[in-house]
């Protein structure tokens, strides 16, 4: 079981905190949040619990609060323009916001869908020291693995880790892919 309290800690282990040098050591493990734990960890460590005087009492909704997450349809994209600026229009908008949005009818296939998934499940599934090759924060790299992008600058840290494909300027090449993402 994970111990969340941090109110159980000693005054002395509050006075010995250095939230920088606690960020640099978990990156510099190049494990990641689920390196974290198969190392056996019982107790999160701080960087990633939001204190509890920023946490906010507005944010819980009544069960009558209906929330959906933008949903664009790309059918009859290539009909012509007054489509495509619609379509434009309509990811601007969710973008602004919401943040992120849902794409339908892109014509991509389900099974290759549920292929990218199952390789993405078996990169982050593999031993740390075959993740480690990938891992970086340097954003020209076309292929990298990554524990929170912004985790030097945000407040605290986010419980995730990212496998991460920029596709342009130029795409990667399939020998740039993990392993266990290619395609079989």
């Amino acid at each position: 079981m994970v111990d969340t309290h941090l109110n159980q800690n000693s005054v002395q282990d509050v006075l010995d905190y250095d939230r920088q040098k606690e960020l640099k050591a978990f990156d510099d493990t190049k494990a990641g949040v689920k390196g974290l734990v198969d190392s056996g960890i019982v107790k999160i460590p701080p960087i990633f619990v939001m204190p509890t005087d920023e946490l906010s009492c507005e944010k819980s909704y009544s069960g009558s609060t209906h929330l959906q997450v933008p949903v664009i349809d790309l059918k009859d994209i290539h009909e012509g323009g007054v489509q495509r600026k619609q379509v434009v229009e309509e990811i601007q908008h969710a973008s602004e916001t919401w943040g992120l949005f849902q794409i339908v009818n892109h014509g991509i296939a389900e099974d290759v869908m549920d292929d990218m998934i199952k390789g993405i499940r078996r990169f982050h599934e593999q031993p740390t020291e075959v993740k480690r090759e990938y891992y970086s924060r340097d954003v020209s790299k076309n292929v990298k693995f990554f524990s929170n992008y912004q985790l030097y600058k945000a407040k605290f840290a986010n419980w995730r880790d990212s496998l991460s494909f920029s596709m342009a300027p130029v795409a990667p090449s399939p020998e740039e892919y993990p392993a266990g993402c290619r395609y079989y």
